[in-house]
């Protein structure tokens, strides 16, 4: 099982969120949370050209 940790910021001049992989060059944003855990699922998707293994875990570090 592989570990991707994103940090996780509040757009404050936009509104809503951004997320960074730490150590990838993945980035995501979405209005709420949960968009926003749906759309790092299919950035990670993207990055891996689909190959990533569904059994990845993802943890979010909170910057805000």
């Amino acid at each position: 099982m592989s570990e991707i940790i994103f940090e996780v910021r509040e757009d404050e001049a936009d509104g809503g969120f951004t997320a960074s992989a730490l150590g990838y060059g993945i980035h995501t944003q979405g209005d709420s949370l949960d968009e926003l855990r749906r759309m790092v699922k299919d950035a990670v998707e993207c990055y891996f050209d689909g190959a990533a293994e569904s059994n990845s875990r993802f943890k979010y570090l909170f910057n805000f």
